[in-house]
């Protein structure tokens, strides 16, 4: 049976959406010269596709492919040959057969490959495993397997990985067959795989089907297991790809019901409290809300997770005082805050747009994201997918998303990697009477699409609400987060301060390493017209944040922030 790819929804992302690929489109010329290319592929395969002999039809597309100037590489063949009409399948799957089985040029079997990621069928997976053995085509044979048996794709991907010792007890328990060891070997996984890495384990070892063995484990070894499957959730949801794995995973659906519906076999543990509360914040506001649920099966595992969650037994949070380990302390605290606001979450019926703060799990940082969802939808990953949505402190907090008649635009999300290499994605914020408006999006185009963005429109006086109670939200705050707003806006109420020294001020926040860390980012000009960032670094020290606060305001207003910043 043939796997569906696990895409966002909607017309903006399926272009560029394939897994585990990184969308890299520097600038709208590769764009160009992306459609040129895939049309003259197309103009000189088209014909090729419905010849009546396999066998000359190869040579040809050998011949043909070799005469290309400039070449074709060959890791573009596969989106270069994506959506490429077909006239006569049988006929276009027997070429891309003879070219997998008897190709003589890299090129040549790579296309048979990209044909038969659309065209291919169950007989032709023993193939395809066969040619995964040569190194050079794992890539390649990895995406035709991932359509046609995902569990065989993500195995072979696996078994090739740089790190094969992490895996080879799992592997030769998975050839065995047995269960037991599998199991057991899965529990024992390191906690720091990469986020691709876990969604091919997820996959080969059918992660899926694992929790149905719980109720004939003994309890101990079935809350492990458990635990082991919202870990491995967790991990794919995280942030530090341009992608969150989750959308690449089909299963995620029934793995997220089957991680609600053992939950409550888990004590309630400083880590256990974090895992049940991040799957919560995923199924809320994620990613993982752009899968296909249908009707109420999502809202049922939220409801058994929040259950749970509302159990006496977990009401009392361990809350690490005593503990030598800043990073337990600070882990619980950040439990405390999320339970607080997973368990109460703001209500606007009937408003169309939401924001909602997102923190997450300090065992697994990343940015704070001040998350916008329209219908319910998160609507970054749904439009744009390379990257998270700005933080509250460039959203928020100076009144960014906030809508008068004067049109302005609004930078939602940046890429991972940069704007200049990978885009971001804008949109223009406006009132027209009583309604607000978002329109004139700006968006990276995926090589050889089209992106069509809608205009989206709210109740004005909803949306200001919104805007209203997200920015005026504290509940997601620590101490040196709340320094650095009450900073912020200390600076904006008095230019002055820095125009003085002829610095400027540029953001401020708290160190990813050390978020007990507040950091103040001030911009000043120097020699050619260069302008250099001075970073000052602002500890923890037990006082309140507005003390904190009056204090460093106080030294800006007496010193130049050269002097004591970096």
């Amino acid at each position: 049976m043939r796997v569906a790819r696990a895409e966002p929804e909607g017309p903006w992302c399926r272009a560029d959406a394939a897994p585990s690929v990184p969308r890299r489109v520097p600038s709208n010329r590769v764009s160009r010269d992306f459609t040129q290319t895939r049309d003259e592929l197309t103009r000189l395969l088209g014909p090729l596709l419905v010849a009546p002999d396999p066998v000359e039809a190869a040579e040809e597309v050998h011949r043909r492919l070799d005469a290309l100037d400039p070449p074709v590489r060959h890791r573009t063949v596969r989106l270069l040959l994506t959506g490429v009409p077909v006239e006569n399948e049988e006929r276009a799957r027997a070429l891309a057969r003879t070219l997998v089985r008897a190709g003589t040029s890299y090129l040549a079997v790579c296309t048979g490959l990209a044909l038969l990621t659309d065209l291919g069928e169950p007989q032709d997976v023993p193939y395809l495993w066969t040619l995964g053995r040569l190194r050079t085509l794992v890539r390649p044979v990895v995406h035709a397997l991932d359509a046609l048996d995902r569990p065989a794709g993500a195995l072979l991907e696996l078994r090739s990985h740089q790190g094969p010792a992490v895996f080879r007890p799992l592997l030769a328990a998975l050839y065995a067959g047995d269960r037991t060891a599998v199991r057991k070997r899965l529990v024992a996984l390191p906690d720091d795989l990469g986020p691709e890495v876990v969604r091919r384990v997820a996959e080969a070892f059918r992660l899926a089907d694992l929790p149905a063995e719980v109720p004939g484990l003994p309890a101990r070894e079935g809350a492990a297991l458990i635990a082991r499957t919202g870990r491995l959730l967790f991990l794919m949801t995280s942030l530090r790809d341009y992608q969150p794995e989750i959308l690449s995973y089909p299963d995620a659906p029934r793995v997220y019901e089957a991680f609600a519906r053992g939950a409550g076999l888990l004590p309630p543990t400083l880590d256990h409290h974090a895992l049940l509360l991040s799957a919560v914040q995923e199924l809320s506001t994620g990613p993982a809300v752009l899968h296909d649920w249908g009707s109420g099966r999502r809202e049922a595992a939220l409801a058994e997770l929040t259950a749970v969650l509302r159990r006496p037994e977990w009401r009392t949070v361990p809350d690490g005082e005593g503990d030598d380990d800043a990073g337990v302390r600070r882990r619980a605290a950040w439990v405390r805050r999320t339970r607080a606001q997973v368990l109460d979450p703001p209500r606007s019926p009937g408003a169309r747009l939401r924001i909602a703060v997102h923190e997450r799990d300090p065992g697994d940082p990343a940015t704070v994201e001040a998350r916008v969802l329209v219908d319910g939808r998160p609507l970054v990953p749904d439009y744009f997918g390379r990257g998270p949505t700005g933080s509250p402190e460039e959203l928020l907090f100076p009144g960014t998303l906030r809508a008068a008649a004067e049109p302005r635009e609004v930078r939602l999300a940046e890429a991972y990697c940069a704007e200049g290499c990978c885009g971001a994605l804008y949109v223009t914020v406006r009132r027209d009477g009583e309604q607000v408006v978002w329109s004139g999006w700006r968006c990276p185009v995926p090589p050889g699409g089209t992106r069509e963005m809608p205009e989206l429109r709210f109740d004005a006086a909803a949306y200001d609400a919104e805007i209203a109670r997200a920015e005026g939200d504290e509940s997601w705050m620590w101490p040196a987060r709340r320094t650095g707003r009450l900073i912020a806006d200390g600076l904006r109420g008095r230019p002055d301060l820095l125009a003085r020294w002829n610095i400027r001020f540029d953001w401020a926040g708290t160190a990813f390493r050390d978020p007990d860390e507040t950091l103040v980012s001030l911009l000043y000009d120097v020699e050619e017209g260069h302008v250099r960032q001075l970073l000052w670094s602002i500890p923890e020290d037990g006082t309140p944040p507005e003390d904190r606060a009056a204090a460093a305001l106080r030294r800006l207003e007496e010193a130049d922030p050269r002097t004591y910043g970096r």
